[in-house]
């Protein structure tokens, strides 16, 4: 018996695919972190992203002031902790660790978000999703650390300000599936960036930190903002309203796993043989995810497809 037609119309794979291009950002995130404070640097790559996405946010403003108050409280979890402050933790990471770890510590991201969408969205797991979740994160685990019974101060020190991230971001999946019930992918993405930007503008004249860039980071933002900012986020929200939050989030480690491969072909990173071991395991999970979801009468997360359904079923 073929799949059920809510089963096919999943985008776990446009999930993943978002993800993956998320993993290109240490292409140019790496050398700014080394330049620059990490507050400036996301700064200016949410300003170029306002500018970009200012055709929606406008319409955006709108139907967000229409939207329902639990709506309103998810645009701004987005916005403020998933884009502006998780993006900030996340580039100071490279300034502690190497161009890999900060960037596969988002293997806490499915532990955190399963909570949240358990509790928001009333999505329930079967016991399959831990033949993908386990080996996904010792994957993740592993690719982490060079030695993984041993951590450094300093990788530890990156590890935090990853995790943080991890959080933040974990978040911004299960909010961002329940505010898709009332809101267009455009509309999530223009009020992420822009929401994002008031809030590093306040932290900024909070901290008096100085947002000055050089001309020659102009290009490495503009590349950083396009690709696995506006690139990746359009194809993720467009993916995300017909995603249970548990299948996605841990969709989404195809993130450090292409960042992984970054690592090593363009920045130089000599990963271990457990490195190498781990990022074969968590391809082999997120992929195995995808088919199982697309492919099984029996899904391994049991959810609504829309969102509108899901919330429709937590009340």
């Amino acid at each position: 018996m073929s799949a059920s037609p809510a089963v096919r119309a999943d985008r776990t794979w446009l999930v993943a695919l978002a993800a993956s291009l998320w993993g290109l950002s240490s292409l140019w995130r790496d050398p700014l972190a080394q330049r620059y404070p990490s507050l400036a640097v996301v700064f200016w790559e949410h300003l170029v992203l306002v500018a970009l996405t200012l055709p929606w946010l406008v319409p955006a403003l709108g139907r967000v002031a229409r939207a329902s108050v639990r709506t309103r409280v998810s645009v701004l979890v987005i916005g403020a902790g998933s884009s502006a402050l998780a993006t900030t933790l996340f580039t100071a990471a490279f300034r502690y660790g190497d161009p890999i770890t900060p960037q596969v510590l988002q293997k806490l991201q499915p532990v955190i978000a399963v909570a949240l969408a358990a509790a928001l969205l009333g999505e329930r797991l079967r016991r399959s999703y831990l033949w993908f979740a386990v080996p996904a994160l010792v994957g993740a685990w592993l690719l982490a650390f060079p030695d993984p019974l041993g951590v450094s101060v300093a990788t530890a020190q990156a590890a935090l300000l990853a995790v943080g991230a991890a959080a933040l971001w974990a978040a911004g999946t299960v909010f961002g599936r329940a505010a898709s019930a009332e809101l267009r992918f455009a509309d999530l993405t223009a009020l992420r960036f822009g929401v994002g930007l008031v809030t590093l503008t306040v932290i900024a004249g909070v901290t008096s930190t100085p947002l000055g860039l050089g001309r020659d980071a102009a290009l490495d933002i503009l590349l950083l903002a396009l690709v696995p900012g506006l690139l990746a986020l359009v194809l993720y929200y467009r993916a995300l309203g017909r995603t249970p939050a548990s299948r996605a989030t841990l969709a989404e480690l195809a993130f450090p796993l292409s960042a992984a491969v970054v690592g090593v072909v363009a920045l130089g990173a000599r990963p271990t043989g457990s490195q190498w071991l781990g990022l074969v395991v968590v391809l082999a999970a997120v992929v195995g995810l995808a088919l199982h979801e697309q492919r099984s009468r029996r899904p391994a997360v049991v959810a609504p497809v829309r969102a509108e359904e899901a919330l429709a079923g937590a009340r």
